[in-house]
């Protein structure tokens, strides 16, 4: 089975299983704040091409005008059902959408918004070669990526200085491994780390 058919199977039945759990989330979100379900972020994907990533919104509308980064789960721009969706990673169930259009596949390096991609080195700009993921091992490292980068005094520097460094390496790591049964063993260590 290839990855694309991989994709496309189970990105299908993703959501056609979980339809009620996507109506009963929106239902949740639009009863506790104003704005829209899915929050639309551009990212960039394979070969540099700008795309809308998919996501249940988890803030207040236009929190994103105060920073990209969240920085601890109880950042106040969160709202309480974002906070359960984060939590659980169900803010990323959309994504699915993402894979079936083939804008995304299930297991890839995590597409990064142009401001951090124009920081990237030449070497790095290599991860750009692959379609990016919703989870991938910079995911399974940085799980609790929001909790670290509040132990810091400068989040955003943190980030761009150690973070994303040490993501970009793992990213290169995948690509040099990448195969269908790599990606299989991601998605499952995923689901386990995300429930424990």
């Amino acid at each position: 089975m290839s990855k694309r058919i991989f994709d496309l199977f189970f990105s299908l039945t993703g959501l056609l299983i979980l339809l009620p759990v996507f109506l009963l989330v929106a239902l949740l979100i639009k009863i506790e704040s104003k704005g829209p379900v899915f929050y639309l972020q551009m990212r960039v994907g394979r070969n540099g091409k700008d795309f809308k990533l998919f996501k249940f919104r988890t803030m207040f509308p236009d929190s994103d005008k105060k920073g990209l980064l969240t920085v601890g789960m109880r950042d106040p721009r969160i709202t309480s059902t974002g906070y359960f969706l984060r939590k659980y990673k169900l803010d990323e169930l959309p994504q699915l959408i993402n894979v079936l259009t083939g804008e995304m596949s299930f297991v890839g390096p995590r597409p990064e918004v142009r401001k951090y991609v124009d920081k990237y080195s030449n070497e790095e700009l290599a991860v750009l070669e692959v379609k990016p993921g919703i989870t991938d091992l910079a995911s399974l490292t940085y799980i609790n990526e929001n909790a670290i980068l509040a132990q810091s005094s400068d989040p955003e520097n943190t980030y761009i200085k150690e973070v994303m460094p040490h993501k970009l390496a793992l990213n290169m790591e995948y690509i040099r491994r990448t195969s269908l049964w790599f990606d299989i063993k991601i998605i499952f260590q995923t689901i386990i780390k995300i429930f424990k």
